[in-house]
């Protein structure tokens, strides 16, 4: 009884509470003029910018709860009232803390600066008003960071402190703990291939002997929808057509130290190709679009085969002009016998010109020397090789660190494309003094001063001072790549050469050469050219006590100082899709230096070298290089010895000391010998944790090569061999390339050299 008088006084609160006016409630009146008091930072000007009353407005109960709600909706205030005085508006508001710091603790993982950034994003930086729901937002992305690399057991605290002035500090308290580990993945579904099979297709894996570099056992989803890609994949371009993946379980266990995955998936059966067809009006004759299928009737189902077709086909109308031409693969399964049959349908689409061609980044390098290496032009019809080469000729100026391109529709336009180039320039221009230290030269000090793209118009200036134990060179070339519209080059050289080869394996001489030359490039193709050029050399020898007697016969007969005109003629034809980070493509040079007549030297040198690259994988590359070079005398007239040739060490054969395979003289001095020929085979893999960095690369090598001389001087013995492991890293002081080689065939007068580096270039 006395619980239902109680409900039913509540009840009768409730209803009069109804019927209640507000507590702002105040009778409607004309506002005469308004004030605005407890404001410490916000201007009056922002309040009243927000509030929805005007001096001579009436004031109602309705008027208020609008007034109020927008002052709470700026999120400035945590309280706001509002009272009448004599026709006055008061407006009382009590303003949210600002922020005055943000502190994080505990963080090692992630630089603090990074993940105040981060934090600004959610709300909270520091000068900002204070928001609770802010701060959680931000805790959360913290936490989520974490998560990303696999730190579950990870804690964030937050502690707000109230300062002077209506301020508060935020404190973040973070507690990285450690990455959970992959203890097991288990894959459910396979027949046709064995579980560890599948597994090492797969970048997550459990914890093994390199998992600490590669992060491979730590989780992420990103990761597992890559990896559950790669075999979808796999499948797929294996004949299973039906291949599905039918659910994924990730449970991390209390501790939140180990995660284990389940992949369920379904095989099906495998496939076989039945009839391939090809149908559609094209411009380009159906006999060349068949050439281009790359899917024949009994071949195993593989989604690959099916992609290249779509993207050959696609190509090649795009050489015609036609930039948006469709093929699709219409498949007709048969599920009695397994076999798939394909009819690839070819839509061209309208054919498209280049309405303009736009340039943005280049803020030092004119445009005209950009668009002269396009081979795209506006008002031409679109060809997608056109498109290709001119960006990779704008890559190969290496005056920018990115290039990208792009080839939007014109709105309006069915028949119209822009091409978008951007680049991102990089310092083209050194100035430098320095040292570098070669296992070969020993120690090496430098001083340049090299301006790649001078003034911004794509000419060379380089003047160069180095200077080792062994060679000494100062030089100074010039080179404008564009002397004629046509893509002539002319370039000179002014240079001293000196050497000295006392404490090489080389004959113990030296050697002061002084000249200087022009030289001039023709391009005959996009990427082949000829070279030729005139220098003149003055040569002068010097001979070290009991020199051997060659080196003796050849000063008593040409002297000890010569002078040469010495003729130059060169062919080239590179095709690399990266003058940096080559993947695929071929370099071929053939090189002839020959003394005229016109004083008493008479020799020519011969030299060619061929290297192929060879994609063998998304990121392994095979290359294979080789040399072969010849030299004499004519005229009655031997080849200057200083002019043999000189194999071993980096460059050539590695693990053997540098310029010492080859004939040798009774005093053990290498000869060098007027034929060399080098062999290499090098696969290029990128540095395990850092695929996408360009400028580092590890590779397994295999050298072969030999210098030979007349008659049977020792050391003419034959190749010799060699293999190792190389690293090459592009840094930003030059090149750096260590190298360890065994050789493979070292006989007893060879001189093994197993690591090797080199440091920069010396000219």
């Amino acid at each position: 009884m006395k619980l239902m008088k109680l409900a039913g006084l509540i009840l009768l609160l409730c209803i009069s509470a109804g019927f209640a006016s507000p507590v702002w409630a105040i009778e409607p009146f004309a506002v005469k003029d308004i004030r605005v008091e407890g404001i410490q930072r916000t201007e009056a000007g922002t309040v009243f910018s927000y509030l929805p009353v005007k001096v001579g407005d009436t004031l109602d109960n309705t008027l208020a709860a609008s007034a109020i709600h927008a002052l709470y909706a700026t999120g400035f205030f945590k309280d706001v009232r509002l009272k009448a005085d004599h026709g006055v508006l008061i407006v009382t508001v009590r303003e949210r803390p600002s922020i005055a710091s943000i502190e994080i603790n505990g963080t090692h993982d992630f630089p603090k600066e990074q993940l105040k950034e981060n934090m600004k994003y959610a709300g909270l930086a520091e000068a900002r008003i204070f928001d609770k729901g802010a701060l959680e937002k931000a805790a959360q992305e913290l936490k989520r960071q974490y998560v990303a690399r696999g730190k579950y057991s990870v804690k964030v605290s937050t502690t707000v402190t109230e300062l002077e002035r209506n301020r508060v500090s935020v404190v973040f308290n973070v507690v990285e703990g450690d990455a959970s580990k992959i203890k097991q993945i288990n894959l459910i579904g396979n027949r046709a291939y064995p579980e560890g099979e599948l597994l090492d297709m797969m970048k997550l894996s459990t914890p093994g002997w390199f998992s600490w570099f590669s992060s491979s056992d730590q989780y992420s989803k990103q990761k597992l929808s890559a990896d559950m890609e790669v075999l979808r994949s796999f499948y797929m371009d294996s004949g299973y057509l039906e291949f599905n993946i039918d659910s994924t379980q990730v449970s991390i266990t209390p501790d939140k130290k180990d995660i284990y995955i389940t992949i369920n998936f379904t095989e099906g059966e495998k496939y076989t190709v039945a009839k391939v067809s090809v149908s559609g009006d094209t411009p380009v004759p159906m006999a060349e679009i068949e050439k281009l299928v790359q899917v024949k009737a009994g071949d195993t189902f593989s989604r690959r085969a099916l992609s290249e077709t779509s993207a050959k086909i696609g190509e090649r109308l795009g050489q015609e002009g036609y930039a948006f031409a469709n093929v699709s693969a219409i498949p007709e399964i048969d599920k009695d016998k397994h076999q798939v049959s394909f009819n690839f349908v070819v839509d061209p689409g309208q054919r498209v010109y280049i309405r303009r061609i736009n340039i943005a980044g280049n803020n030092k390098t004119r445009d005209e020397v950009i668009r002269r290496e396009f081979r795209q032009t506006e008002g031409e019809w679109f060809d997608v090789d056109k498109i290709k080469k001119s960006k990779q000729r704008v890559d190969k100026l290496d005056f920018f660190s990115e290039v990208n391109i792009e080839t939007p529709q014109v709105q309006g336009a069915t028949d119209q494309m822009d091409v978008n180039l951007s680049v991102k320039e990089k310092p083209t221009g050194n100035i430098s003094l320095g040292a570098g230290f070669s296992s070969g030269e020993g120690l090496v000090l430098s001083g340049s001063v090299t301006q790649a793209n001078l003034f911004g118009t794509g000419n060379y200036l380089s003047t160069q001072i180095n200077t080792g134990k062994i060679n000494q060179v100062y030089s100074v070339s010039y080179t404008n790549p564009y002397y004629t519209d046509e893509g002539v080059s002319r370039g000179f050289d002014v240079y001293k050469r000196n050497t000295d080869s006392q404490s090489t394996a080389i004959s113990q001489y030296s050697s002061h050469t002084l000249g200087g030359g022009v030289r001039f490039g023709v391009p005959i193709a996009d990427d082949e050219s000829i070279s030729y050029g005139l220098a003149v050399e003055r040569t002068e020898l010097g001979l070290f006590a009991n020199p051997p007697t060659r080196l003796t016969d050849y000063v008593n007969t040409f002297g000890a100082a010569n002078t040469n005109l010495l003729a130059t003629i060169g062919w080239g034809r590179d095709s690399r899709d990266s003058a940096i980070y080559t993947t695929e493509g071929t370099v071929q040079r053939a090189f002839a230096e020959i003394a005229l007549p016109v004083y008493d030297m008479r020799y020519y040198k011969l030299n060619y070298q061929h290297q192929w690259f060879y994609p063998v994988s998304s990121d392994a590359t095979l290359l294979l290089n080789g040399e072969a070079g010849i030299a004499g005398g004519y005229g009655g007239k031997p080849l200057p010895f200083f002019k043999n040739f000189y194999a071993g060490g980096p460059g050539s054969v590695r693990g053997y000391e540098s310029s010492s395979l080859g004939p040798r003289d009774a005093a053990d001095s290498v000869l060098g010998g007027p034929r060399r020929v080098i062999g290499n085979a090098e696969l290029l893999l990128p540095f395990p944790g850092m695929e996408k960095e360009k400028s580092t690369r590890l590779s397994a090598f295999v050298d072969g090569g030999a210098v030979y001389g007349p008659g049977d001087l020792p050391g003419s013995a034959g190749l010799r061999y060699s293999a190792g492991a190389a690293f090459t890293w592009l840094s930003p002081v030059g090149p750096l390339k260590f190298s360890y080689a065994w050789p493979l065939n070292r006989q007893s007068e060879d001189k093994v050299q197993n690591f090797q580096f080199t440091l920069g270039s010396v000219f």
